[in-house]
């Protein structure tokens, strides 16, 4: 884990010294996860809430589109995990942004019969106001089955909202 960690520092670094402008930031909110268990025709979800921080990087490709990486920690009874979301962002208007793009996470204390690594599919927005603040929304389509157990599925979802300051 800590070799993919690095790898991903590595790359987005790299990424970040050969765009136009590169603003960096840190972002705080609340994240709403849910888990979706399914066996054998029945299936049961559970939710739970928490928050997240972190920082993230906003690469200017051209005027209306943008990278955005970031490095986040979810702070969720019995999913807490570190996220690296790798949005794609188009600039609808100077303050309007949607993004979309993957996401990887590395679950932390996870239970026997439930993989580390989930992976996923993030679609937001996120609106800049004032000069340097932002207030951004996404949902996290899971897509990784998360369970080592055959016949049993797992799949981890969430709904995030914060704000962010950009330097």
């Amino acid at each position: 884990m800590k070799k993919i960690l690095f790898a991903a520092i590595a790359v987005l670094g790299f990424m970040t010294t050969q765009a136009q402008e590169t603003q960096f930031g840190v972002k705080a909110g609340y994240a709403a996860l849910s888990g979706k268990a399914e066996a054998s025709g029945y299936s049961a979800t559970e939710s739970d809430g928490g928050f997240f921080i972190g920082g993230f990087a906003d690469v200017t490709l051209s005027d209306k589109f943008h990278f955005q990486p970031e490095l986040l920690y979810v702070s969720v009874d019995n999913a807490s995990q570190v996220q690296i979301p790798l949005h794609a962002k188009y600039m609808a208007t100077k303050a309007l942004g949607v993004k979309a793009g993957p996401n990887l996470a590395f679950l932390t204390d996870v239970p026997d019969g439930i993989k580390s690594f989930n992976f996923g599919l993030d679609l937001g927005a996120e609106y800049n106001f004032a000069e340097n603040f932002v207030v951004d929304a996404r949902y996290n389509f899971g897509l990784a089955n998360l369970s080592d157990v055959d016949g049993f599925d797992y799949h981890l979802s969430g709904f995030y909202i914060g704000v962010g300051y950009k330097f």
